[in-house]
Order: structure tokens, then C-alpha cells, then sequence
């Protein structure tokens, strides 16, 4: 949420006190200036492509044997209570609670032998492509912070790096992507801070009322009038002025607002709910519409978090309850994708920060296991409609082509136009870092 909240008295612009108007043009992004960002920004170039990357991060660890990697012929306390379907890839099947993405597995690629997950609640490994071990000063930046250096922005308007996921009773699953030692101006922008998007608003300016370019233009010209008259601030400069730019401008704001949508596309891809689930996240798939409404605006990544899948007891109940609206949100933005001519430059990841136990306990559950994990991957380019990796027969251990989440990294990167065997950051040190740690992108994608 962008919430301001202004003090009775001394009030401008519609009561907004001048303490408080001032953090608008220093919009919350991360809990850094805008104005900073933008400063930082302006010294680099920007690339001229507009590739992107919607990383969809199931928090908690999702239950790969249940989903992506089902063993129907294991014994009944490993294989559970689902059973796999075709999908329209011959010899490929998926949980039955997936039918939507089983008719569309030719647009997607499942990985099913991760092998070097963590063994920690947290999507930095997912958001980063690294271990939390053994961090450089000031940490290892997410690769929306990465794209956001190397990349830059498409549009003064709009973030290059804007991150989704609200706040979470377990914070380390609300990660949207930190921007480490690349410091505060490749930081997310975080419109669901404290809610969901219909939720944004500036000291109760709606979105409405941001609109109406005349009135919002009129009240700035009146607050810099009155800051230059007094020496507030010595006159508002021109990283200031792109900040404000960014509230006067419809792109951000209207990418964000659902209300704009075909009702037919809002449809598609399902109503969740709009609260967290335990510490986890919301179940909303109107989230991955909003990332294609993102992507499409200029961002060049954007994060998510669906729902908690840390289901150590009644893990089938509640899968039948995750399971639908994962569905129809990720084929819908696939399909959205594909229809509107983005999915050659939108790569789409879903994952979680390690799988489940083969075993399933006595609550009904599954524990963690970051022996192995799985992953989807869709568009972006690459080449689909197959499987890389596989595990025994209890889904436990890789068994064939075990894969890092560096291999995934890369991959992105590559997709991206990112050389990752040439493209460097400079650590605070003064040290080079390449963008990962001797992977190279995978051949059966690229």
C-alpha cells in the first residue's frame, strides 16, 4: 500500500500536512526515496529491449510429489491420495487437481530434479539464485535489482523492479527481492504493503483522484511555490520532479488497477482471497494479472507470492484448496502471454524454496526435504513442452540431470539479453561479482 497520513492542521493540498506531502516525492519503494532511484537511474544507461521475468514464489515449500512429479506406482504413504492426468505432451502427467495446465504443458517446461535448495524458510534463494551463506558485504542482490542496474528503465514512469507480495505473518516469505550490496536504488517497488492493489492510495487520494491530472498538477505547483518561498528544501530538483512524474503519470497507476481489464480476462484467471493465509500470503491470482498489466506497462521484473504451502498436516486438504486457483491464475497468464504476442520476452518461474518428504507423517502432512525440489517455466522464448530432470521412485533423490538454481538464473539472465560469462558487479568492496556462480544457461532451453 502507498499510504500517507497527514496531521490535522498546517495542512496543504487537500489536508496533507507539509511534513507528510513530502514523502510523496519520496514514494515508498522498499523505504527509499523515488527520487533516489531515479537519481541513480540517470547516470546509466538503459537497454533498449524490453524483456521480462514474473517469478511466482510458492511460499513454504511446495509438495513436488503432489504436483509436478507424482509416483502413482510408490507405496500409498509416499504417492497420497492425487492422481496424475495426461497432459498434451505425450508420456508428461501432472496432478489432477492441474487439468487447465495439463491441455497447455507444450507452452511449459517442468524441472523436477533442483537439487541444491536450502534448507530454510525463505525466498532469497528463489529470488536471488544464491545461498544465504557466505554473502558479500551488503548481500547477494535479487535479480530484479540486477536487471534493474544492468537494464535500467523503460519508462520514466514505471519501476523497472516492482515487487507484489504483502507483508506475512513470516516475513522471509514476503521477500519481494532486496536489492543487497547494489544498495537502496535497485530496491522493489512494493504497491502491497499493506494490502492488495485496489488498497493504493496517498493520504486517501484515491485512484480516481490521481487521475485527474489537473487538480493533482495544480496541488504540486502550489506545495513547490510554497517550499521555495520558505528554504524548506532549496527548491525541489529534477530527481525530485521525475519522482513526482511518476505519481502525475496514468502508467503505473493504471497498470495497477484491475478495474481496467476485459472483465472476460479478469474472469480467466479467478477470484481469490484477499488475506494471508496463517503467516503466509493471500491466494491471489488477480496478482499474476497484475504482473502481466506490469510487465506490459515496462517493468522488466516483477515477484509474487501465492498462498503458504507449508503443509506439514492435512497436506491433500489443502491442496485440493490451492491447487484450483494456482491453476487457473498461471494458465491464464501463460494464455494472456501468448495471446498478446509477449511470450517470446516474458519468461514466467514458479518454485518454492525446497520440496516435501517422500513419507507422509501422521497428521496427514509432508516435512521439509531440500534434497530435491521441482519448477515450472514457461515462455520467455525458450523451448518447451518437456521434462528436465527426474527422481527415484519415491520422488526423494535426483536421479538424472540434477539442476542449481543458478542454471535457472542464468537461463533468465540469457533470456534477458544478460551475458552472464561477461556481465559483472561491483561488490562494495570494489570486487567484480558475476551474476552467478559458474552457471551457464541450460542447453535444453536456449
Amino acid at each position: 500500500m502507498l499510504s500517507i497520513h497527514s496531521h490535522s492542521g498546517g495542512g496543504y493540498c487537500d489536508g496533507v500536512s507539509r511534513r507528510n506531502f513530502l514523502k510523496i516525492g519520496g514514494l515508498a519503494m522498499g523505504g527509499i526515496s523515488l527520487n533516489d532511484v531515479l537519481h541513480a537511474e540517470a547516470v546509466q544507461k538503459t537497454g533498449r529491449s524490453h524483456k521480462a521475468v514474473i517469478m511466482i514464489f510458492l511460499p513454504g515449500g511446495p509438495s513436488h510429489q503432489d504436483m509436478f512429479d507424482m509416483k502413482p506406482d510408490a507405496p500409498g504413504e509416499v504417492r497420497g491420495e492425487f492422481k496424475p492426468i495426461s497432459t498434451n505432451v505425450p508420456g508428461i502427467q501432472i496432478c489432477e487437481h492441474l487439468p487447465r495446465l495439463a491441455k497447455m504443458m507444450d507452452k511449459c517446461t517442468l524441472i523436477r530434479s533442483l537439487a541444491d535448495c536450502d534448507s530454510r524458510h525463505d525466498a532469497f534463494q528463489c529470488l536471488t539464485g544464491r545461498s544465504t551463506k557466505q554473502q558479500p558485504p551488503g548481500g547477494w542482490p535479487s535479480m530484479g535489482a540486477v536487471v534493474s542496474r544492468l537494464q535500467g528503465v523503460t519508462n520514466p514512469a514505471m519501476p523497472p523492479f516492482v515487487g507484489l507480495s504483502p507483508k506475512m505473518g513470516h516475513m522471509e516469505w514476503a521477500r519481494t527481492g532486496e536489492p543487497g550490496f547494489l544498495g537502496v536504488a535497485h530496491a522493489p517497488f512494493q504497491p502491497n504493503r499493506g494490502g492488495g492493489t485496489e488498497d493504493m492510495s496517498l493520504h486517501g487520494i484515491t485512484l480516481d483522484r490521481l487521475r485527474d491530472r489537473k487538480t493533482l498538477l495544480s496541488s504540486f505547483d502550489t506545495f513547490r511555490r510554497d517550499i521555495d518561498a520558505t528554504g524548506l528544501m532549496g527548491g525541489v530538483d529534477v530527481f525530485n520532479e521525475q519522482a513526482l512524474n511518476v505519481l502525475a503519470s496514468p502508467r503505473l497507476l493504471e497498470a495497477l488497477d484491475l478495474s481496467r481489464e476485459d472483465p472476460r480476462i479478469v474472469e480467466r484467471y479467478g477470484k481469490g482471497e484477499n488475506r494471508n493465509r496463517d503467516d503466509g500470503g493471500p491466494r491471489l491470482p488477480e496478482h499474476f494479472l497484475a504482473a502481466r498489466r506490469l510487465v506490459e506497462a515496462g517493468a522488466r521484473v516483477v515477484t509474487l507470492a501465492f498462498s503458504r504451502w507449508d503443509y506439514h498436516s492435512n497436506n491433500f486438504g489443502q491442496l485440493r484448496e490451492d491447487l484450483p486457483l494456482l491453476d487457473s491464475g498461471l494458465t491464464a497468464l501463460i494464455s494472456d502471454l501468448h495471446e498478446r504476442g509477449l511470450d517470446q520476452d516474458v519468461s514466467v518461474v514458479v518454485w518454492g524454496e525446497f520440496g516435501r518428504t517422500p513419507i507422509i507423517n501422521n497428521k496427514g502432512g509432508r516435512d521439509h526435504w531440500p534434497r530435491v525440489a521441482s519448477a515450472l517455466l514457461a515462455c520467455g522464448g525458450m523451448r518447451h513442452g518437456q521434462v528436465i530432470g527426474a527422481t527415484d521412485k519415491l520422488a526423494g533423490e535426483p536421479t538424472e540431470r540434477p539442476v542449481a538454481f543458478g542454471e535457472v538464473f542464468a537461463t533468465l539472465y540469457h533470456q534477458m539479453g544478460i551475458d552472464v560469462t561477461k556481465a559483472t558487479l561491483t561488490d562494495l568492496t570494489g570486487r567484480p561479482q558475476y551474476l552467478v556462480d559458474g552457471h551457464l544457461p541450460m542447453p535444453e532451453l536456449v
